[in-house]
């Protein structure tokens, strides 16, 4: 029990953490010259107490080892690997269970260097990882530069990597040259400026006119917590609970309306409780971290995992629970004290006893609230949570005759966690299925994930028709109407699904399932295809054939995508207008494909290096377009300049081909 509950804090603490926004280590960077022909790098790191930066070569299955990488290197090569200076600790570590050598409040790490021509350059970083007792932070970059002769002067201050203009509009020639030959038959470059098609058009978007697209996100996250709360209350772990509070505030004093009021302080504290969770993720997280988490790749494995032990967990192999000292000295608390702080403790009680029921759930929507990229969203999502979780409890106080009429704790409520339990495993391989695309591993692709979400939701309904059971079931064999109601729906989905492994678009699972384009086996051709996946080789077939251009920024991890290609691009005219009058670019914003060279841009005044093709179209659609978000569709000319405003994520068909129709139609009219 013990190793499952550190298993679960670890997940739960780095999936909900390690994008925070702390800088406990800060480094300084310096080029030491040793002599005519020898140098070295030092990096010397300031550490925070309580943190630890791991020392160098601690393996695969350990943290985050320091290492020094390279991009780029002219007339030096390395001597010897990085070495880790100082006071360094030595220490077995129960999270990664191996041993461990990490630096306290201070460290250095010097790599030496050896001449091999009269003028030198080196460019790269340094890789390290920190952690403190209960957090481990993202792995982080040092970025260094240095250039010169090898008669400078002893010390050369470190040169800040900023892009000047010319560098930057020369951006496109640095990064075109990046793709591969054999992606497209190669074409004719027209007689164009490189940097054109790259230059910043957000004042000709402006000037079409924002795309007035209604925000639904806030009220779908507060109703994705509410349903959440509502999941929870008929957990075994609150529903028994709700009579005896109720009937307790009632009884504690004569006074009724006293009473009533005591209930509503209490699910107020209940409210509180839970949006200051919500809260404190808020504040972990920056506005940039969670966009970011909707595509990273380490973070969506982490968050599989961590489903996955929230599903063994309904399953009943094992309860997530808080130490039990910790609601204990909480209820002592509360009877030792009156008034409202008397009722707040009493909800934080209700809060920690719950925990192993409602623990999944929140940590499940946490999950999925933190990946829309809304700053405030889990705040939101907590808010609604304890809202449908607090409502019984005052609603019971204002009607008391309504306990009567409550349905009895049973056996019915271990069916509700264990049909928790499949959703969760369901769930849990949508974000494996981010990762998987987003590295190209293809261990998941639409037919495999199909297959199993077939098999998860078949055996629900097998459960819920009671054909087999777990080990907290009991041995009631009738099933209810509503219950069989609940397996005639998991079945018919399951069946629904089927066709989908010959290729069927099956709108209801598209924003979960793998894109159309990893399916193997497909039977079902009327799709729109991307003509290219590169921005400057798509254009250049644009310009040879006189076509307008449409973009697509996209994601792996990027659920609306999927929907919009599943439910608006099936559309008949949609299709036509895409295949047979565009020149379809469909650019992949979190593609871990690594670009031959990186190359160092400035972006909002602030160094960037391009490490992958992902970076590079990420990019692209920030600078370009000043849009940072996906879905995001851009109608161009064949000079890079837009047709017409652009079009973000909204299922309306007939919105979509006005937008089509007025970009061609501009197009036609410019030519």
């Amino acid at each position: 029990m013990k190793k499952i509950y550190s298993l679960f804090l670890l997940l739960l603490i780095v999936a909900s953490a390690s994008a925070q926004i702390f800088e406990p280590v800060t480094f300084k960077t310096e080029f030491k010259k040793l002599s005519d022909t020898e140098a070295e790098i030092i990096f010397t790191a300031a550490i925070e107490s309580g943190w630890h930066l791991y020392s160098t070569d601690l393996g695969d299955d350990g943290p985050t080892s320091a290492s020094f990488n390279i991009d780029k290197m002219e007339g030096v090569e390395l001597l010897g690997v990085l070495k880790p200076i100082g006071d360094e600790i030595s220490k077995f570590d129960n999270l990664f269970d191996m041993q461990v050598r990490y630096f306290e409040n201070s460290a250095k790490f010097v790599q030496k260097l050896k001449f091999t021509a009269a003028k030198y350059s080196i460019q790269g970083y340094l890789q390290y990882g920190v952690c403190n007792d209960e957090t481990c932070l993202p792995p982080t970059n040092v970025e260094f530069e240095f250039s010169g002769a090898t008669n400078l002067a002893t010390t050369v201050s470190a040169k800040p990597i900023v892009a000047t203009s010319e560098q930057t509009e020369t951006v496109s020639e640095e990064i075109a040259s990046n793709v591969m030959a054999d992606q497209v038959t190669p074409v004719e470059r027209a007689a164009l400026e490189p940097d054109a098609l790259w230059r910043p058009v957000v004042d000709e978007l402006h000037a079409f006119g924002d795309e007035q697209v209604t925000d639904r996100s806030w009220i779908y996250i507060f109703f994705t917590g509410f349903v959440g709360g509502l999941i929870a209350l008929l957990t075994p772990c609150v529903w028994p609970i709700i009579p005896m509070t109720v009937s307790f505030f009632l009884k504690r004093t004569k006074d009724k309306k006293k009473g009533i009021r005591d209930a509503w302080t209490y699910g107020a504290s209940i409210v509180v409780i839970y949006v200051a969770i919500g809260l404190i993720v808020t504040a972990i997280f920056g506005p940039s971290a969670l966009n970011a988490l909707s595509t990273n790749a380490v973070f969506n494995i982490l968050f599989f995992l961590m489903l996955i032990v929230f599903a063994a967990s309904f399953f009943g192999a094992f309860e997530i629970t808080l130490p039990a000292k910790w609601s204990n000295a909480v209820d002592s608390k509360a009877e030792a004290t009156t008034g409202l702080l008397s009722i707040f403790l009493m909800a934080f009680t209700l809060s920690l006893v719950s925990f192993s029921c409602t623990g999944p759930i929140i940590g499940f929507l946490l999950v999925q609230v933190s990946t829309t990229g809304n700053l405030v969203a889990p705040a939101i999502g907590m808010l609604g949570f304890a809202i449908a979780l607090a409502l019984p409890f005052t609603l019971f106080a204002l009607f008391p005759t309504w306990l009567k009429s409550m349905p009895k704790s049973g056996g019915w409520m271990n069916v509700v966690k264990v049909t928790l339990g499949f959703l969760e495993l369901a769930f849990a391989l949508k974000f494996l299925s981010v990762a998987d695309l987003a590295y190209g591993w293809r261990i998941l692709d639409r037919e495999v994930f199909l297959s199993l979400w077939i098999v998860i939701f078949l055996l629900l309904g097998l459960y819920l028709l009671g054909k087999f059971k777990f080990k907290h079931d009991d041995d009631e064999n009738k099933i209810g109407v509503t219950r069989f109601f609940m397996a005639l729906i998991s079945i018919a989905f399951a069946v629904y699904m089927i066709p989908g492994l010959w290729g069927a678009p099956l709108k209801a699972v598209s924003a979960f399932s793998p894109p159309m384009s990893t399916q193997d086996l497909n039977l079902y051709n009327d799709e729109v295809h991307a003509k290219f996946d590169d921005y400057d080789l798509g254009m250049e077939y644009a310009r040879q054939h006189n076509k307008p251009v449409m973009l697509d920024f996209t994601g792996y991890g990027c659920v609306n995508c999927r929907k919009m290609e599943l439910s608006v691009w099936t559309d008949n005219k949609v299709r036509s207008l895409i295949n047979d009058d565009y020149v379809l670019i469909t650019l992949y914003v979190d593609n871990k494909t690594p670009l031959k060279e990186p190359v160092t841009v400035t972006e909002n005044g602030k160094k960037r290096i391009l490490r992958t093709i992902g970076d590079k179209w990420s990019y692209l659609q920030t600078v370009k377009f000043g849009y940072s978000a996906q879905p995001f569709y851009v109608l161009l000319n064949d000079e890079g300049v837009p047709l017409t405003k652009a079009y973000k994520f909204n299922e309306s068909i007939p919105d979509y081909i006005d937008f089509l129709e007025t970009g061609l139609k501009n197009f036609k009219n410019q030519k």
